[in-house]
């Protein structure tokens, strides 16, 4: 999640442990500790320049359920040794830090991104990609509740606002599983009529909402997508086809980079080899058909076969720009979701007609 989330999410539930005499420096203390796990960035950039690398390590070991508790202790252990609010309550404290780094990792894992809740071991990162990585409807429970204890201090009120904040942004994240798993029981429905009832997929909310979903499954020559909206649409998904390039994909497996990039986005992503023989694999699960935010070159044809290369990132060419495009893209998504529309959002946010595709790998 955005880094205002995981701020008040830890002030929040810092100040609500913490007693109520510590409340303000809880605030201050939660919102450090839920920053913490992202600034993992920096010691990367130190270790590598490579841009597969640096994705693909980013929430790894300062986001794992088996290192954070035992950095909360060590926190603890030290803040306590100083006599000063840790050592006056240390059980309340104690559990203020754990708890401030631990659900850091948990709300990212509510996102498409992926957390590897699980380091060092390497099961594919944890994505339950239930909200989109920005959702003020998250966070302003938070926010909210964060400033009225910032005012009210060490009053009961403040811990009943931060209690009403956490219970009203849990409930939210409810609501996106439950969300997701009406928008799932749709994509199975109308994947399988289509003959792709065990083609891999995932959905994923939309900017800023989870009333408007995406849907991507990927079929034996490429992947199909489609938008859902909870609250204008029924019956079956109106899925559009885009090729890619699979015999590449598999020729090149035993390349380091394509092997990182299989393992951390579960094969959702598309390939493609451009006129210079250069292999370009994109991870489907961010942006909008045709522009992703992660795409990288990672090998070149040479004679019969594939040679790895030093991956390199390729700009993201984002369909819109600056404060207009966001009102378009917003005044976009609130018309899809009110609206069932055979248009992609992407053609209606650039006025592009629509373009008829063939489902690749459907029968």
């Amino acid at each position: 999640m955005d880094s205002l989330s995981q701020i008040v999410l830890g002030g929040a539930i810092a100040a609500a442990i913490a007693p109520a005499g510590h409340r303000r420096a809880a605030l201050l203390a939660g919102a450090a500790l839920g920053t913490l796990p992202d600034l993992d960035s920096l010691p990367i950039l130190l270790l590598t320049d490579d841009p597969v690398a640096l994705m693909t390590m980013h929430r790894s070991f300062s986001h794992s359920l088996f290192v954070l508790p035992w950095v909360g202790w060590l926190i603890w252990w030290l803040c306590k040794r100083r006599n000063g609010r840790v050592a006056q309550a240390p059980a309340r404290w104690f559990w203020a830090i754990q708890l401030a780094l631990i659900t850091h990792p948990l709300l990212d894992a509510f996102t498409v991104y992926g957390t590897q809740l699980w380091w060092p071991l390497q099961p594919h990162p944890t994505m339950w990609s239930s909200v989109f990585i920005i959702d003020p409807l998250y966070t302003i429970w938070l926010l909210i509740a964060c400033v009225l204890a910032w005012w009210w201090c060490d009053r009961v009120a403040a811990r009943r606002a931060l209690l009403a904040g956490l219970v009203l942004s849990s409930a939210y994240l409810g609501w996106s599983l439950l969300a997701k798993a009406q928008v799932d029981r749709v994509a199975e429905r109308s994947l399988a009529a289509m003959g792709l009832g065990d083609a891999p997929y995932f959905s994923v909310p939309m900017p800023f909402n989870t009333l408007l979903w995406r849907v991507v499954a990927m079929t034996p020559s490429g992947y199909v997508e489609a938008e859902y909206s909870i609250a204008s649409d029924r019956g079956p998904m109106n899925f559009r086809g885009y090729p890619s390039n699979v015999q590449a994909l598999a020729e090149a497996r035993g390349i380091p980079a394509v092997q990182r990039l299989q393992w951390f986005n579960r094969g959702f992503m598309r390939a493609r080899v451009r006129d210079d023989g250069v292999l370009v694999l994109s991870d489907l699960r961010m942006g909008l058909e045709p522009d992703y935010n992660f795409s990288f070159e990672v090998a070149r044809r040479q004679g019969g076969g594939w040679q790895p290369m030093p991956p390199v990132q390729q700009p993201w060419q984002a369909p819109i720009s600056g404060w207009r495009g966001l009102r378009t893209l917003l005044a976009a998504m609130w018309h899809r979701i009110w609206h069932a529309d055979a248009r992609t959002l992407r053609s209606v946010i650039v006025e592009e007609p629509p373009a008829e595709a063939a489902v690749p790998g459907a029968p």
